[in-house]
């Protein structure tokens, strides 16, 4: 009985004993996939260490290539201001140079009309101080002598004449210096109450030499349908460059359209005004060699021009649309069709508010 009892306990014994070793069995692969999991942790870890900090050389990199592009375009949005004012400061200069070429053809009519007449105005004066003097001395010879030999009553009618044509001379000096000075309004660079007819009959002063008839085109026509405007509040410096820039490019048109038949072909230039309750509208129309509908949306472009090189700078039809629609919050549409005429419509609201 002992005896089985014994090998009863032994079998117990080494049941438990295989019990224990897969257990331990166990224990040990548990542990090797613990190790394991850990390796592989430890690995993702360092790879997550190595991927950061390669991402954070990136980011420095790529920050410092973003500040370099950054004042790289700091330096080329200077260049491009400065750029922008220079060619502002050519389309002012080649205005500028319309102006003077138009008063100084302008003036110079008058001016030699006056300085003929001064040879005349002298040579009578001094005729009548002769008389003068010879009527001093009581000799009525010398008197009737010198009375026949200078034709005193023509000297005295004619001097007369002489000096109604200076004083016109001067006086259209003055109307020309006066039209000019309405054209450039130097004095006046803030918003002010101005007549916009007084500007455009300006502009068509300066402008006038290229209104003459040339060897090619006979002398442009010029028809003004004025209507009954009050003063309006503007710049009136900027309108009367919009006003120089659109008739001076429908002159161009008409110059061009002159090269094409038929001969019967006049020039015309119609400049329109009129007013209703809360805008003020200026039509400047020719029949010129108008604009191809494929490039009207593109006239008022920066530095688009049809022109040939170096006879625009294509920024002329752009300033004067800012100037119509942000300065003076209006707008300028044209209409154009070929070989017929172009017709520009200026809107300028009565109250900028």
């Amino acid at each position: 009985m002992e005896c089985q009892a014994l090998e009863k306990r032994v079998q117990e014994l080494e049941r438990e004993n295989r019990i224990l070793q897969k257990k331990l069995r166990r224990s040990e692969s548990n542990q090797l996939e613990l190790e394991k999991t850990n390796d592989l942790k430890e690995a993702l870890l360092r790879k997550a260490i190595l991927d950061l900090q390669a991402s954070r050389s990136t980011i420095q990199q790529n920050h410092e290539t973003l500040r370099q592009q950054a004042s790289k375009l700091e330096q080329a949005l200077l260049n491009l201001k400065l750029t922008q004012t220079q060619l502002i400061q050519s389309e002012k200069m080649s205005s500028l140079g319309q102006l003077v070429a138009g008063v100084a053809h302008e003036i110079n009519n008058p001016i030699n009309f006056i300085y003929g007449n001064l040879r005349h105005a002298q040579q009578y004066a001094e005729t009548l101080v002769r008389v003068i003097q010879a009527y001093q001395k009581d000799s009525i010879e010398e008197i009737n002598a010198l009375m026949e030999e200078v034709d005193l009553p023509f000297v005295l009618e004619d001097f007369s004449s002489v000096l109604r044509s200076m004083t016109s001379g001067a006086e259209r000096i003055e109307e020309i210096v006066s039209l000019l000075r309405t054209f450039s309004r130097l004095d006046e660079a803030e918003l002010k109450l101005v007549n916009l007819h007084e500007g455009l009959d300006s502009t068509l002063m300066i402008l006038a030499s290229r209104l003459r008839a040339k060897t090619n085109r006979p002398e442009i026509r010029v028809t003004k349908a004025y209507g009954d405007l009050p003063n309006i509040e503007c710049y009136a410096g900027q309108i009367n460059q919009v006003f120089m820039s659109l008739i001076s490019n429908a002159i161009d048109a008409l110059d061009a359209r002159s090269k094409i038949p038929p001969a019967e072909w006049h020039p015309k230039l119609t400049i329109r005004t009129e007013i209703d309750h809360r805008w003020m509208r200026i039509w400047i129309a020719d029949n010129g060699i108008g604009i191809p509908e494929e490039i009207q949306t593109r006239i008022f472009d920066p530095f688009f021009t049809t022109k040939p090189i170096g006879q625009g700078t294509g920024l002329g039809l752009s300033i004067a649309y800012q100037i119509v629609t942000e300065q003076h919050h209006g707008s300028l549409d044209c209409h154009s069709v070929i070989n017929l005429g172009t017709e520009f419509v200026i809107e300028i609201p009565l109250s900028r508010e």
